[in-house]
Parts: C-alpha cells; sequence; structure tokens
C-alpha cells in the first residue's frame, strides 16, 4: 500500500542511464532557479517601504536611491557569479570557491551560511507569497501558517518527482508571473507620464527621526532583493551541455529580469506615491492604485502567490545539491548524495522541507519576522565567494585575470560591507540568531569529517598481517519465547552449522521456565535450553548477560552465532500488534560494546505469517 501511494505521489522509478537525459535548457533551469531571485522584489520592496515609512513622507522619498544603490549591488554580485559558473563547472557555487582559495574553514563558514539562507528563503518566500493572497483575502491571514505548509508540501512532492519536473512544474508560475508584471509596469510608467507624479494618498505622520541608522536600516532590508542570485552557480550540473555557457546566458537573463522588475516597481511606488493600507502589502496597494480592484488586480495578486510559492524551489534547487556535495566531502551524511527513485537527491528534498516547515511554524509564517534573519548569510556567502575569486583569478593569471579580479574584489568590498551594515541594523531583529549559529555548525560539519576519517582508517586493510583469523569451531545461541513453529526454522538453520546448539529462554514469570521444559524436551531432546530467570521482567538485559558468561568460558577460538527467530506480519499495521522483541534484541545485540572482545554474529531467520 505504502509504495502504490509513494508510486501515485512521486512516480514510478528512472534509471541512471536517464540521468543526462533529466538536464534541463535555458528556459526550465530559468525558471527551476531564478523564483527566489525574480519574486524577491516582493518582500525586498516590502522591507524598504516598512523601514521607511516610520520616517514618514520624507522616509519614503529615499526608497528610490536607496533602490539604485541595491540594484548596482546586483549588477556586480551577477557579475561575479558569472565568472564563478564558468571557473567552477562542478557546481557548488560559493561553497567550492571558498573551500578551494581560502581554505576549509572558510569554506565551511560559507556552505553554513548558504545553507542556512536556502532554509530561510524557503520560510520568507511561502509566508510573503500567503502574505500576497491574503492583501487581497483579509480572512486568509489567520490561515497563513496552515496555507504555507500545504504549499510546501507542494513545493517538496514536485521536487521528488525529479528536476525536469519540477522546472516544467514552476514555468508557468514564473513566467505568469514576469509577463504580467512586465505589463503592470509599462502600463504604469505610461500611466505616470500621463498622469504625472502623485502624493501620497494617505502620507503617515512620521513616528520617528530619519536618521542615518534609519536609512541603513532600510537598505540593509532592501537587499534581500539579492536573494537567489547565487543559485545558478550551485547547479551548473544540471544545465545541458555546454553546461557552463547555458548556465552564464541564464543568470544573466534573471539578473536582468531582477533590475527591471525591482527598480519598476519601486520606482512607480516612488513617483505616485503609494502607501500601503493596514494588512497589505505595498505591492498590492501598487497594483491596486494602477489597476483598481478588479480582476487584473487579483490576477496579479494571485500571479504574486504563485511566484512567492514557486521561489522555494529555488532552495529546493539550491539546498540538496549543496548538502550533496558537502556529504561527498566528508562533512554531511553520506546518505545526502544517494539519488532517489526520480533521480532527485530525496534525502536533501526531505532535510530541507523538515527544516522549512520547523521555521515557519516556529515564526508563524510571519515573513517580517524572517527576513532579518537570512539577509545575513546570503552576504556573508556572496562575500567569501568574491575574495574567493579574487584569489582565483591572482593564481589562474588567465586573460584579463586582473579587471576580473578588480570585479570581484570591489564586489567583495560592497557584499562585506553590506554584511557589517545588516549585522549592525538588523542584530536585535533576529540577525544575532545567524550570526551565532554560522559558527557553530562548524560543531556539526568538523566531527562528521572526523567521524568518517576514524570509520576509514578503521576500515583500511593498510597494516593488516592476517586478513582472516582461523576459526575453530562455531556456538549457536538460540533466544526462543516458546515451543511454537516460528522457532523451528531457526533451530533446523541453526544444526546445519554446527551441533553445538543452545536455546536460551528468558522466564519473566515464576514457573513459566519449567513449562516450557516439558515441552521442549519432548520436541528437540538434543538441544540444551537454558532457562535464565528475570525477575524485573526484562528480556534484553539478562540475555546479553547471558551471551557475555558463556563468550567468557569459551577462550579457545570459537565464534559466537546468535540466531534470531523473528515473526514477520503479513501486514504492516499488524506489527503494531506485535511486541517486536526480535528487532530490540537485534538492535541491542549490533549496538551492545563488550570489554570482552568477542566477535558475535547475528542471524535472523524470519517466519512469515500467513495473512
Amino acid at each position: 500500500m505504502l509504495g502504490g501511494i509513494k508510486r501515485f505521489l512521486i512516480g514510478y522509478p528512472l534509471p541512471t542511464y536517464q540521468l543526462a537525459e533529466r538536464r534541463l535548457n535555458k528556459i526550465r533551469a530559468l525558471a527551476s532557479f531564478s523564483p527566489d531571485a525574480l519574486s524577491s522584489i516582493a518582500y525586498a520592496n516590502q522591507e524598504i517601504y516598512l523601514g521607511l515609512v516610520v520616517a514618514g513622507s520624507a522616509g519614503l522619498a529615499l526608497s528610490w536611491p536607496i533602490g539604485l544603490a541595491i540594484t548596482g549591488l546586483m549588477l556586480l554580485v551577477a557579475l561575479s557569479y558569472y565568472q564563478t559558473v564558468h571557473a567552477y563547472t562542478d557546481g557548488g557555487g560559493s561553497y567550492a570557491v571558498a573551500r578551494e582559495n581560502l581554505g576549509v574553514l572558510p569554506g565551511l563558514l560559507t556552505a553554513a551560511s548558504l545553507m542556512l539562507g536556502y532554509l530561510l528563503t524557503a520560510a520568507v518566500s511561502l509566508t510573503a507569497g500567503v502574505a500576497a493572497i491574503a492583501s487581497a483575502y483579509p480572512s486568509l491571514w489567520s490561515y497563513r501558517v496552515s496555507l504555507a505548509l500545504v504549499f510546501l508540501l507542494i513545493i517538496a512532492l514536485v521536487n521528488l518527482r525529479g528536476a525536469r519536473e519540477a522546472g516544467t512544474g514552476m514555468s508557468v508560475p514564473v513566467y505568469l508571473f514576469v509577463f504580467t508584471y512586465l505589463a503592470m509596469i509599462v502600463y504604469g510608467v505610461a500611466k505616470a507620464l500621463h498622469e504625472g507624479p502623485g502624493a501620497p494618498t494617505a502620507a503617515p505622520p512620521a513616528m520617528q527621526p530619519l536618521t542615518i541608522l534609519l536609512i541603513l536600516h532600510a537598505f540593509s532590508a532592501g537587499c534581500t532583493a539579492l536573494t537567489g542570485i547565487e543559485s545558478i552557480s550551485n547547479g551548473v550540473p544540471i544545465f545541458k551541455p555546454p553546461e557552463s555557457k547555458n548556465a552564464g546566458q541564464t543568470l544573466i537573463v534573471m539578473a536582468l529580469l531582477m533590475g527591471v522588475l525591482f527598480l519598476g516597481s519601486l520606482g512607480l511606488t516612488n513617483y505616485l506615491g503609494v502607501v500601503a493600507g493596514p494588512q497589505e502589502t505595498i505591492l498590492s496597494a501598487l497594483a491596486r492604485r494602477l489597476l483598481g480592484s478588479g480582476p487584473a488586480y487579483v490576477a496579479v495578486q494571485v500571479t504574486t502567490l504563485l511566484i512567492l510559492v514557486v521561489a522555494a524551489n529555488t532552495s529546493f534547487a539550491g539546498f540538496p545539491r549543496l548538502s550533496a556535495i558537502l556529504a561527498a566531502d566528508g562533512y554531511m551524511p553520506r546518505q545526502l548524495t544517494a539519488l532517489g527513485d526520480r533521480l532527485s537527491l530525496d534525502n536533501g528534498i526531505l532535510l530541507l522541507t523538515a527544516g522549512t516547515g520547523g521555521l515557519i511554524v516556529v515564526f508563524g509564517g510571519d515573513s517580517h519576522a524572517l527576513i532579518p534573519l537570512f539577509a545575513v548569510g546570503v552576504f556573508l556567502a556572496f562575500t567569501m565567494s568574491q575574495v574567493g575569486m579574487v584569489v582565483h583569478w591572482w593564481r589562474a593569471r588567465t586573460e584579463g585575470w586582473a579587471w576580473k579580479a578588480c570585479i570581484n574584489g570591489i564586489g567583495a568590498l560592497m557584499t562585506g560591507m553590506t554584511v557589517v551594515i545588516i549585522g549592525v541594523s538588523r542584530f536585535t531583529d533576529g540577525a544575532w540568531i545567524v550570526i551565532v549559529l554560522i559558527p557553530l555548525s562548524l560543531g556539526v560539519f568538523l566531527p562528521i569529517r572526523s567521524h568518517y576519517r576514524r570509520v576509514g582508517q578503521q576500515l583500511s586493510l593498510r597494516g593488516l598481517a592476517a586478513p582472516l583469523r582461523p576459526v575453530t569451531a562455531l556456538r549457536v545461541v538460540v533466544p526462543v519465547s516458546g515451543v511454537h513453529r516460528g522457532i523451528v526454522d531457526a533451530l533446523n538453520f541453526a544444526r546445519t552449522i554446527t551441533p553445538d546448539v543452545t536455546a536460551v529462554y528468558i522466564e519473566l514469570e515464576p514457573g513459566a521456565g519449567e513449562r516450557i521444559r516439558q515441552e521442549w524436551s519432548q520436541r528437540w531432546p538434543d538441544i540444551p535450553l537454558v532457562i535464565v530467570p528475570s525477575p524485573y521482567r526484562s528480556i534484553i538485559r539478562p540475555l546479553l548477560d547471558f551471551l557475555d558468561e558463556t563468550d567468557a568460558q569459551h577462550r579457545d577460538g570459537q565464534l559466537s552465532v546468535v540466531v534470531l527467530p523473528e515473526l514477520v506480519p503479513a501486514k504492516w499495521w499488524q506489527g503494531l500488534l506485535h511486541n517486536q522483541t526480535a528487532w530490540l534484541l537485534k538492535a541491542a545485540l549490533l549496538y551492545s560494546r563488550r570489554h570482552l572482545g568477542f566477535q558475535r554474529v547475528i542471524i535472523d531467520v524470519p517466519f512469515h505469517l500467513q495473512r
């Protein structure tokens, strides 16, 4: 049944040889990697507005200069990553650049920044999407957590079906959003030229003076418009050949669309003096000012919802690949490198889904509360990547390296300054959480790497004088729960490998062992049965103590074998009706570490129950 549900939701498995055929062309890749970058205008514009509106009309007047500064920074970052996709064709983006050129620790700090950024980007996108549609239908505000989680589940299922399905599924919302907003901006520009500049319809009174700190606060909040611009550099291998060329061209198109949508919407908001009402986003107020409250306005809000929901797909495209690269390097669990049935990185997708869902619940579906957390990580990754590219060009000294290093150097300086601005201006808003978490992530990466190294050393055959240790005999112990058909196969198997077979019964109730012994002597008189009393009604501890005692009595090279009879129900739910003693015994035997130094072999003999 579970297999049937999985096939229905995810689809049938794909053979490995189709992996190359599952790569994306530029149309699908733009839809897969750009939603976060394109949709960031929704919450970036909102954050700039919320940062400046407290200073009244004087504050709102600065939204355009701040937007120009952010757009310039956006172009610098795009140029930097354009060079990255050509220099590092195996993916990894900022992490690969920082690791190779700055060292392991800077690389891991960059990876931690990116992974936190992906988690927060998905949470912000989904909650901002719900806020967009709730602006049109205020009754939905009370359901924003549930709606965000439903959209998260949909995005996860689409990605579990594979990269091509994700790119195809995202294409409609992405291009619908682009064409809808470009049309609205063109219409808005024409209307603004015809009507001239407007004054705020309800200019709010200034609640705070316009200070440098307030301006920096708004600038740092608006820098969230740059999120997602690095995602293409992490996914270069998923493009169709030539990978770097196609990835670079897609990055350029994405950056141009980002700039047009961001500056266009921000400029119209500023020029027309648009002010948002309560429980309304600034883009909703702009659309209402231009289009009224009719079907056109609703269409804009719906496309905003869709693009913000699928913006989480940027995280689903980047996070699993980055975690797989880290896992391949030994800093994350190796399971993250495994391809699922549909040639997707299922474990990374599930990890991202769980983390994003947790953030949505903890922060109550409030995108405004989440935004201060992910700006620090995103810009730290930008900075480390560009510093790493400066070192790369300095070492490579290829044609044109000087001006390329200059571009990356200027970009590193600007994004580094932005990290400081964001860290200081948004520290008390929650940025401190990420500032603390990023260094602490080394406490996860480094122990994992150390564990894998120790495992490799212990598994190595180097220095092993005698690969095969002679075994003079075998001793088999068969734990039994009673005299019934379920133990027959286990006993028969045990006698095929050695005549030295001992059965052991853990007596939980006084007198039960003697009844078992009488039946046992009639069925298997040639197999000794040991009754071990358990006054505290435990099965596992008395059995382990018995095995230790018998192992201590045999120091003549005998190998200890435990044969476990196990009942296997026909239906999955029937397993809930049994006490799972065999499973608990296997776990205890597998993970118990005894000081005696004996090796125990554990063999499971199933007895399949009929329907």
